[in-house]
């Protein structure tokens, strides 16, 4: 079973340019409760380093490109982020970095709940242990 679920966004549009639509329980899977993006990254300083217990995000790449690297603590996956309608699930309990951020990234995340610090798993081994005893 793979990491990466890819969400299918469809563009549409013309010559006067290219729409990209995102909606609720239709073709993102959840309510959207926070959207936020990430810009304005600086060269070589990755992103994340953390999981959720609960909480459910797609991420999306609006302009430029990231590397994404996905981790269910006992396999691995990476994928590029680098096309405005190439989206993923970031599932809940998934540990998740983001690497290489292109110059004028916009890395757009919608997420299935508001902010909570106590869904956050920030220690890789902290991950590792819930895992082993889930």
């Amino acid at each position: 079973m793979s990491l990466i679920t890819f969400l299918d966004l469809k563009t549409l549009g013309d010559e006067r340019g290219h729409l990209v639509v995102l909606e609720n329980n239709k073709n993102i899977p959840f309510d959207v409760k926070r959207v936020y993006y990430l810009t304005d990254t600086q060269p070589g300083v990755p992103r994340g380093f953390h999981a959720h217990k609960e909480l459910v995000q797609v991420a999306v790449c609006v302009s430029g490109r990231c590397l994404m690297k996905m981790d269910d603590g006992i396999n691995q996956e990476e994928v590029w982020l680098d096309a405005p309608n190439k989206a993923i699930i970031i599932d809940k309990m998934i540990w998740h970095e983001m690497h290489d951020f292109s110059q004028h990234c916009v890395l757009l995340v919608l997420a299935s709940d508001f902010y909570d610090e106590a869904d956050y798993i920030r220690e890789y081994s902290s991950f590792l242990e819930i895992i082993k005893h889930a």
